[in-house]
């Protein structure tokens, strides 16, 4: 147990951790993937080279330093992380590995400063934090074996059927190689595939979004084809399935994860704000309201480039035509034009649609790169939202703060 004194010394480090911790993620990483070279097989890369990781941990570090008191305030965002470990197949052994070398780096990174006590202050509060996170993901990979179909881990699935939805997206129909069902998932959540990458000899990880609603018999993925040459791994994963994953081929997938999900008991009014790929798990929640026949009012709000980049147009369109409570709007943000052409030009703006997009008691899920998120979070907030009504998942570690 972690004394009162302990706490004291984790909480007196928190000015620092506020100015240096990305600093301190920074060099942490780099001495475990030193003395682990194996573990560059289990984080994505291309989030160490963007930094994403780094600030998604320090950020991590930052709460739980400030909350040492009461950690359970944090279960939200523990949930988070726990969902992405149990995708990627993280267990409770990385965990003594991941507390050495923090341990060592604070000492390192510290000096002088780092005294024996504040050490063992940090180890005992390190392996407090890891006892809760391993104990919630078992309880996580414990409801994923318990479906029917159930897995954890790394499992073959055959690529059914692979489908170009636009100029960019192609979408990839995953089936079990054993040939029964899938387990259930709740629209939103994501799954890991895992593929081996020449350019960088390493297996690496990438989640993508199931887009298509649950259907016992196959997962849809929907990737967007990444531009350029100085690719980082997630753009070469996504351009690896682009490039060299055909039908028939087989990939490794974990199981569904993720808390970025529908409310299904809710007869709230919805909609759903998107920014390309973003609208990946926005789509299997609309799919998946459309199927069971759900009477919610549905609005769907999308922006992307323009007609050539615009994925799931023609899917959108029927489920309008055919549903007097789907309602649409689109922005091209690359084409002049007006709205007598079906679409708006520039980029989304929810002041264009009336104000019955603000309409009280209504939910709203928000999904694209973190300017877009944020950009739409705090125009719906103005607009007097409350906060528990708005929804939303950057892509990625988790480094969006809004509050």
């Amino acid at each position: 147990m972690i004394t009162n004194k302990q706490k004291e010394l984790v909480k007196a480090t928190v000015p620092v951790l506020r100015e240096h911790g990305v600093l301190l993620t920074k060099h942490f990483y780099n001495r475990m993937f030193t003395h682990h070279p194996e573990l560059r097989n289990v984080f994505n890369m291309g989030n160490q080279k963007n930094t994403k990781q780094q600030t998604a941990l320090a950020l991590a570090v930052l709460a739980y330093a400030e909350h040492i008191e009461n950690p359970a305030v944090l279960m939200p965002v523990l949930d988070g992380i726990g969902q992405k470990h149990t995708s990627l197949d993280v267990r409770p052994e990385h965990y003594a590995i991941v507390g050495n070398h923090l341990i060592a780096s604070i000492g390192e990174v510290l000096g002088d400063a780092a005294t024996p006590e504040l050490l063992e202050a940090w180890t005992v509060a390190y392996n407090q934090l890891a006892g809760i996170m391993a104990n919630h993901e078992s309880k996580l990979y414990a409801s994923k074996v318990e479906k029917k179909g159930g897995w954890t881990g790394w499992r073959p699935f055959v690529v059914k059927e692979k489908v170009k939805e636009s100029a960019e997206i192609n979408s990839f129909y995953l089936y079990p190689t054993h040939g029964g069902e899938v387990p259930d998932f709740t629209p939103g959540q994501f799954l890991s595939v895992r593929l081996f990458l020449p350019e960088l000899n390493l297996l690496q990880p990438r989640q993508y979004s199931i887009s298509s609603a649950p259907n016992g018999e196959y997962y849809r993925i929907s990737v967007k084809r990444e531009a350029g040459n100085e690719l980082l791994a997630d753009g070469l994963i996504s351009n690896r399935l682009h490039n060299f994953v055909n039908e028939g081929d087989i990939i490794e997938v974990s199981a569904p994860a993720g808390g970025f999900v529908l409310n299904a008991d809710s007869d709230r009014p919805v909609v759903f704000i998107s920014g390309g790929v973003g609208q990946t798990p926005l789509m299997s929640m609309l799919e998946s309201l459309v199927e069971s026949g759900s009477k919610r009012p549905k609005t769907w709000i999308h922006g992307c480039r323009d007609n050539n980049v615009h994925a799931f147009k023609e899917m959108i369109e029927y489920w309008e035509s055919k549903n007097e409570d789907v309602k649409k709007h689109i922005f091209y943000s690359e084409v002049a034009g007006d709205e007598a052409d079906d679409w708006y030009a520039g980029w989304v703006d929810l002041n264009q649609l009336g104000d019955e997009i603000f309409a009280p008691e209504t939910e709203y899920y928000i999904c694209g790169p973190a300017g877009f998120i944020e950009l739409h979070y705090r125009e719906l907030l103005k607009k007097g939202i409350d906060k528990q009504l708005i929804h939303f998942e950057e892509f990625g570690p988790q480094t969006l703060q809004l509050n």
